[in-house]
């Protein structure tokens, strides 16, 4: 059997959140230049409304962009090394069911031998996990999952 640390997890997030917040603000900047390039034509209403509409897309993106700082302010609260009794940020739990690493919401990190999903303590999973210890367990979506252990 393998020993897997909950630092390829974090990294994983890590790189997840640092990829988002770059092409974000790589499609802010291409705004930014779109609107400093665009001149004033005799097109009048039409180019104000192109002005319009790239301004609401980079509101659009400066929300995503404020969502994805959030992630990795949580991601700085979690401690890659600490081993808890119980079930926290930062915790690799194994279930029944699946594995999960409460962080951020990132998807799934597969390798050859099984899956972990990266998850927010948020989620409402990670609401129910939260707090639990070995051999609880909880019931999600009519299921009824035990927690078997906790990293």
């Amino acid at each position: 059997m393998r020993t897997v640390s909950k630092k390829i997890f974090f990294d994983f997030c890590k790189a997840y959140v640092e990829d988002r917040i770059a092409r974000i603000e790589g499609h802010i900047q291409g705004l930014q230049e779109s609107l400093r390039s665009e001149t004033k034509s005799s097109a009048g209403d039409k180019h104000e409304t192109g002005r319009a509409m790239v301004q609401l897309e980079r509101e659009k993106l400066g929300q995503q962009l404020a969502e994805a700082e959030k992630m990795q302010q949580v991601l700085a609260k979690v401690a890659p090394e600490l081993v808890a009794v119980k079930v926290g940020l930062g915790s690799w739990v194994k279930t029944s069911k699946n594995h999960y690493y409460l962080a951020i919401s990132a998807g799934e990190y597969k390798d050859l031998e099984e899956t972990t999903y990266c998850i927010s303590a948020a989620t409402p999973i990670g609401k129910s996990l939260l707090g639990k210890s070995v051999g609880e367990a909880i019931v999600f979506n009519e299921t009824t999952i035990t927690i078997t252990e906790i990293l």
